[in-house]
This record gives C-alpha cells, structure tokens and sequence, in this order.
C-alpha cells in the first residue's frame, strides 16, 4: 500500500492536536500534545464493530496526550466507513445472530478476527513507517487493543521490533495467536475479565501464559465481557510511562 499520508482535518482542543488522515484507503486518527516537542507514539487498536473516531479510542488518546504521549487509531479492514468484503457481511450477521440465539461466539469471532489481523498488520506497519517522518514523533512505540485489538496487536507485535510495551487482553487462547505470543519478549500487561460471559477464563489465562515477555502482567477484574473498569486505561497509561518515558 502507499505510505503517502494526508492530512483531511485538524483541530486543537484543551492542548490536544487532533489530525485525521488518509493512508492509501486507511482512516485514521492522529492525537499529539500541544505542548511537547518530542514524544513516543502508543498505537491504539480499537474493538469490534468500531473505529478510530469511537469515543474509547478518544478518551484513552486524550489520557495519553495528557502523560506526553502521541496516540493514534486506525480503522480497522471492514470498520468505520471502509467497504465490507462479502466474507466481512457475512461473518459479523453470524456472530450477531450466534449472541442473539446464546450460542458461543468464540468458534466465529476468532477465526474471523484473525482473519482481520493478516490484512491489518501490514496496514499498521505502513502506517507507523509514515508517522516516524513526522517531526516529534519518536520511538520506541507502544501498543495498546483489547478484544478485537489484541488479535490484531498480538501478531503486529510480534511482527515489529519498533513496539517495545503492549497491552491486550479480553480475548480466547488460540493457537495461531499464541505462537505469535511467544515470539513476544516485550513488557506486557494483561486484563481479561473473571465472569465474562464468552470468553472462558481458562481460555483467556492460558493466552496470558503464552507470551514470551520476562515482564508480564495479569490483571483480573470481577464483571462481564464489556465491563472492563476505567481504572485499567489509568493503568496502561503508567504502563507506558514507566516503559516509553
């Protein structure tokens, strides 16, 4: 894909700057503090069914501009306003229609996140090459995604060596995922939730315990599968301050 990036939009709110780009056919978000020269970059991967502009991606980037960090979010293939392949159509009424009936949704989701991965990382690849030209972006780079994110960041991870931190967390064990997890010797912190309703948290512990990483963490909340507390932003935004700054 091209690495010619464009700038659409830009506006600064409260000592953020906030771009939106183009990348080839990737939308994406750019969000930098005003006031710091030079900064590390934290790549965001957002869930399913969202995009780079969802209000998560924007909370988180605006905590992590506030620490001196540049944040940016792209969509994902098959989100926001990029087209839908057939097989995107098709996969997303199945997992709808599997959570609608209370069947398991791991046997679709995974094999179909994955799917997404193979044309994302090289995407995310493309677009960090663009970003580093960029005056006052820096290394080394971090990665946050949970859900759909860390199928996506877990193979990108393993992939780039210019990443050095990552947060994932809230997905199943899968095998094509772990061995790209143990290729994985970066510092890593880990949420899952412990009453998720479609994850197992065996499943999810086991994914956990396949990361390569000599400084890992696990973080276990009590709730269901979206209710991930807002305290785990609070700390992935130390996570990358004791790990980028």
């Amino acid at each position: 894909m091209t690495t010619s990036l464009q700038f659409i939009s830009t506006a600064t709110t409260n000592g953020v700057l906030e771009r939106e780009f183009i990348l080839g056919d990737v939308h994406g978000m750019l969000w930098s503090p005003v006031a710091v020269d030079q900064a590390p970059l934290v790549l965001l991967g957002h869930g399913g069914g969202r995009d780079s502009k969802a209000a998560p991606m924007v909370g988180r980037a605006r905590m992590l501009t506030a620490a001196g960090f540049h944040a940016v979010s792209i969509d994902a293939p098959g989100h926001g306003d990029r087209p839908r392949t057939a097989l995107d159509e098709r996969e997303t009424v199945a997992m709808q229609h599997a959570m609608e009936i209370g069947e398991p949704v791991g046997p679709i989701v995974v094999p179909y996140n994955l799917h997404l991965a193979e044309r994302a990382v090289p995407e995310w690849q493309a677009t960090l090459d663009a970003l580093e030209q960029l005056p006052g972006i820096k290394g080394p780079f971090g990665y946050f995604g949970l859900n759909m994110g860390t199928a996506i960041g877990i193979p990108l991870v393993a992939t780039d060596p210019r990443i050095t931190a990552a947060v994932f967390g809230v997905f199943w064990y899968d095998e094509t995922l772990a061995e790209h997890a143990r290729r994985i010797t970066v510092p890593v912190e880990f949420a899952l939730q412990w009453d998720d309703q479609h994850i197992p948290r065996q499943s999810a512990m086991a994914l956990f315990d396949a990361f390569a990483s000599p400084q890992k963490s696990l973080h276990a909340n009590a709730g269901a599968h979206k209710e991930v507390p807002r305290f785990e932003v609070d700390s992935m935004v130390r996570f990358f301050t004791r790990h980028l700054l």
